[in-house]
């Protein structure tokens, strides 16, 4: 373990970034309110009486700009595992913590145009991070307007860039290698941003190879005063080979390998997806109206030492809200009230995998094993309304009903077709604000949420429709506090909350890759989460920037019977039960920066019996950077980074609850890149 006094000299040493936005940070005493996506009933995070963690350009240029999952853990409460590129779990507040391989209970929005599939399961980290202007992560079930999800939703916002072009380049450890091209042409009418990323690493773990490219197209139409056209289309094409989780043993003593049968079939995970939307916005009097459509679709192949999973997915809906502002007993009130429908419809069928017989080429496709169609509708109807009661005082309160209804057809080996409809899901939401002055806000909030089962979880393991299955659903109580002080400086904010979630979702395993879902209980979901940011000038030529988050859980089931084993009172799998992160950035003449960060994750139960945890671990990333003005339009910014510089070894992932092959142990460990570096190169040209 590293000494206290070494992370703390190197917390104060360094770390940078590589464009101008990161130096915007400091070259002001005042640190800047923050704005919030204009889909909210407020405009600023001041006013929103909700924990809302924000993250800017400036945050994820604070590292590589290769994984999303870095800048997604500086927030409080927000807890990211990633195993590998395409191998994440989120979890807020402590909810979907065991979820086998991916993330759901969490609603995510890029735009308009929903993240989240039918199956309740939500990918960002497909999306290029230097196409992001702005992530919203709203924590707990508080925002009635994105279907009222147990763990919260994430919203990204598109980035659209002035006139001009950047090209830039990335090499690291491990074959990194990542190159990056975004033009953007802005008129009084109209605006056009086209931007191509190519990803690529052949991964420290053995069968790691990581190849990605996406090409994505945003912009505005016919933009007037009181109303515009918005498009957005995104296309990913991705080749990644999967290493699996492995056991104790092999992630003490030998971390690069990966799991044997994933090795020896080659296994690994191919799809090319598109994302597609156009939102229409415009305004008469004081309503404003946003109308959106939405195009989602995934065509995948996966060959695994089981079996070969193909999946077609496609996706589409429209969202429209409308906006505006009413008196209410002589004071500026106002309203959002809109609708959300969203149809998904999923193929599926899975093969033999003939990897042992195909002399070490790996994966081989046999035999069709299964073959299912399911297809799933969203209703969601919301209201929000926000009533001044005095200058001081404000209440929101707001609603969410939601409809689903699937269907499930088996066409091989057995046919067969059922359809089930879950019962209207009502989400209310209620919250009062106090601001003592322009700078403190202090809330308290009540709101439901809940969470749809995932697709095993709605099958029986004779793989029929189970009529016996309800979503999860919780109410959470938070209080919470925003405060500026030192002349606008400092910023703190801090959050306390509880929820409990009954009906709790279990996916219990019956076979290598099938699990079926029962409500098998109660978890308790409670604890306190801070966060400060600090702005200090020390004179013309020196600044610094200096934050820090910290949260602390008690994540437990209340009443937990899977089978014939009883659980309650047991720590919550697969999360921490604290996290803490911390930052330093220091500008030199405005040209020359450096910077700092550290995270500390607590140990992890990582199965129901709380029998084994992973170990607790300390991360400290390292950058600078140097911008240069070439030409009076043309910048260059140079920078290198070091990343885990102490070489810790630590899961970065794991998998929950994992069975043990035979004659072999369990393998819960996703192990985490040991020390890496990388270093960029950009050119941008601002006409």
């Amino acid at each position: 373990m590293k000494t206290f006094t070494a992370v703390l000299l190197t917390f104060l040493i360094t770390n940078a970034a590589c464009s101008q936005i990161l130096v915007d940070t400091i070259t002001s005493e005042r640190l800047k309110e923050i704005s919030i996506s204009n889909l909210h009933l407020n405009d600023s995070l001041m006013n929103a009486p909700a924990s809302i963690g924000i993250l800017l350009p400036k945050d994820f240029q604070r590292n590589s700009l290769t994984n999303i999952a870095t800048s997604v853990n500086t927030i409080a409460g927000v807890f990211m595992q990633s195993g590998a590129y395409n191998t994440n779990r989120i979890t807020i507040r402590g909810i979907g913590a065991r979820t086998p391989f991916g993330t759901n209970k969490i609603r995510a929005f890029y735009g308009n145009i929903p993240l989240t599939s039918g199956d309740s399961e939500t990918t960002i980290e497909d999306l290029n991070i230097e196409n992001i202007g702005q992530a919203e992560i709203i924590k707990g079930p508080l925002s009635s307007l994105y279907g009222a999800g147990l763990g919260g939703a994430i919203l990204l916002t598109p980035k659209l860039k002035e006139n001009g072009a950047t090209i830039s380049a990335t090499h690291g450890s491990f074959g990194l290698m990542k190159s990056n091209v975004s033009v953007g042409i802005n008129s009084t009418s109209s605006e056009i941003n086209i931007n191509y990323h190519k990803l690529e690493s052949d991964g420290w773990r053995q069968n790691s190879s990581y190849d990605r490219e996406g090409f994505t197209l945003a912009g505005e139409l016919f933009r007037k005063e009181n109303s515009k056209l918005t498009y957005l289309a995104n296309y990913t094409s991705l080749k990644a080979f999967i290493p699996s989780s492995i056991n104790k043993d092999t992630f003490d003593d030998s971390p690069q390998s990966a799991a044997p049968t994933w090795l020896a079939s080659k296994g690994y995970e191919q799809y090319h997806s598109w994302l597609g939307g156009l939102g229409y916005e415009f305004k008469i009097g004081n309503i404003k109206n946003s109308t959106s459509l939405f195009l989602n679709t995934k065509d995948s192949n996966e060959p695994r030492p089981f079996d070969i999973l193909k999946q077609n997915t496609a996706a589409y809906g429209l969202r429209t809200q409308f906006s505006g502002n009413y008196k209410f007993i002589k004071r500026t009130s106002g309203f959002i009230v809109g609708l959300e429908y969203f149809r998904d419809r999923f193929e599926g069928e899975t093969f033999e995998n003939l990897y042992q017989n195909n002399n070490g080429l790996g994966s081989l496709q046999g035999q069709k094993l299964s073959a299912t169609e399911q297809e799933r509708n969203f209703y969601n109807a919301f209201a929000q309304t926000r009533i001044p009661v005095s200058k001081r005082f404000e209440i929101q309160a707001g609603l969410n009903v939601n409809q689903t209804r699937f269907s499930l057809k088996n066409t091989f080996p057995n046919a067969s077709s059922e359809d089930y409809r879950y019962k209207a899901i009502w989400s209310p939401q209620l919250s009062v604000l106090y601001k003592p002055d322009s700078l403190k806000t202090i809330y308290v909030s009540a709101s439901r949420g809940f969470s749809l089962p995932s697709v095993e979880e709605t099958l029986t393991a004779t793989g029929t429709i189970n009529s016996d299955i309800r979503p999860e659903n919780g109410y959470n109580f938070e209080f919470g506090g925003k405060f500026y002080f030192l002349n606008r400086k400092l910023f703190a904010e801090i959050a306390l909350y509880r929820m409990q979630i009954r009906d709790l979702l279990v996916a219990r395993r019956v076979d290598d890759d099938q699990f079926v879902g029962v409500n098998a209980g109660k978890t308790l979901h409670q604890g306190i989460e801070a966060a400060a940011n600090y702005n200090l000038n020390f004179n013309k030529s020196l600044s610094a920037n200096a934050w820090a988050s910290a949260s602390i859980g008690n994540y437990k089931f209340e009443e937990f019977i899977d089978g014939d084993n009883d659980f309650s009172g047991n720590e919550l799998t697969g999360v921490p039960q604290s996290k803490m992160n911390a930052g330093i950035l220091i500008t030199v003449r405005k040209n020359f920066y450096l910077s700092s960060d550290f995270e500390f994750v607590d140990a992890i139960p990582i199965n129901d019996a709380n029998l084994v945890y992973s170990d607790s671990y300390r991360i400290v990333n390292l950058k600078a950077g140097f911008r240069l003005d070439i030409l009076t339009d043309i910048s260059m910014n140079i920078a290198a980074g070091i990343n885990n510089i102490f070489d810790e070894h630590y899961a970065s992932m794991v998998l929950v609850n994992a069975t043990a092959p035979p004659n072999a142990l369990p393998r819960y460990y996703y192990p985490g890149l040991p020390v890496n570096y990388y270093g960029n190169i950009s050119f941008t040209w601002r006409p």
